[in-house]
């Protein structure tokens, strides 16, 4: 048990520790963080962000997040750069490079050979008076007092601090860029967060079979109706208006009060004045719509027109719930 609770008292000084630390970076932010946002959003080349060890992991994780948020960037490895690696940087590139001592082997190979190529190097750093520091166009502090590690030697806090200043980096960007959620949609097709934002509901009614039945339908029509289209629902028309709908849950219900079936037709069980949703809404919309009124099925409508059923199951599969 005192194993659990020092375990638990380590694991709140680890997070409260990094936390400090990240609030702290508030306070070494200058005038260059605002230049830097500048020069990266008026720049016609990519960003190239490079790094060695835990600092490169850092470089790849700010890489993801500029090009998911319509900042084109590259990671470049430090250490391969100077066996070959460098030719990834283009003419109007801009460089940044994160180290927390801005003074290993690696990185004061690579900044004389950036600077003689005149592209601008962003130095993401703890020491600001480091050779990055010094050797940079303009310097992101990143300082931390100590990494949470007990021994003082993993990077946490100064990766996490790194991380943090690439976020920030990113998000003032995508604010001047005016990156919207349709942006974010569009890179990101394949994602459940870029499927809430562009799936429409005849994306999924489309992939469904579309029961319906007329008002004078009889009942074991309906049953048949139902069971083959497998949506557990079906719509009842008048002619092509939609007037109706009938659920399974309506079948039971009627089975139950009922001890005569003979003339049973579908105006006799169905709910009138369906729920129903528009083809080119937002498939999120529609699972707002279920939620709300506690069903499974939408119907689906065009210009007054039946065009078929969207289910939650529909929903689930696709990542939208």
């Amino acid at each position: 048990m005192n194993s659990q609770k020092a375990t638990l008292e380590l694991a709140k000084a680890t997070i409260l520790a990094e936390s400090d630390a990240i609030a702290n970076l508030a306070n070494l932010l200058t005038d260059d963080f605002a230049k830097v946002v500048e020069l990266i959003y008026n720049s016609k080349g990519r960003v190239i962000v490079t790094g060695i060890g835990k600092s490169a992991i850092i470089a790849n994780k700010i890489v993801a997040t500029f090009n998911s948020t319509g900042t084109p960037a590259v990671f470049m490895h430090a250490a391969d750069a100077i066996h070959g690696d460098l030719g990834l940087i283009l003419e109007d590139d801009v460089v940044i490079c994160i180290s927390k001592s801005g003074n290993t082997p690696e990185i004061k190979v690579l900044l004389p050979l950036i600077k003689n190529a005149n592209n601008s190097i962003i130095a993401i750093t703890g020491k600001p008076d480091s050779f990055l520091g010094q050797q940079s166009d303009l310097v992101l502090n990143t300082y931390v007092e100590k990494e949470a590690c007990p021994n003082n030697l993993a990077p946490t806090t100064s990766t996490t601090a790194q991380l943090v200043m690439g976020d920030a980096l990113a998000v003032c960007l995508l604010d001047l860029r005016g990156f919207s959620s349709k942006d974010f949609a569009k890179y990101h097709p394949g994602g459940a967060l870029g499927k809430r934002l562009y799936l429409r509901v005849n994306d999924l009614s489309s992939q469904n079979q579309k029961p319906q039945v007329q008002l004078n339908t009889t009942l074991k029509d309906v049953i048949v109706e139902i069971s083959e289209k497998m949506l557990g629902v079906t719509a009842v028309l008048d002619g092509e208006k939609l007037v109706g709908i009938i659920t399974d849950g309506d079948l039971r219900r009627m089975l139950y009060k009922s001890s005569d079936l003979n003339g049973i037709i579908a105006e006799d069980i169905m709910s009138a004045n369906p729920k129903t949703i528009h083809a080119n809404a937002m498939a999120v919309d529609a699972m707002e719509v279920m939620e709300n009124n506690g069903i499974s099925q939408l119907l689906v409508e065009q210009n007054g027109i039946y065009e078929g059923v969207v289910h939650l199951h529909d929903l689930v599969k696709e990542g939208i719930i």
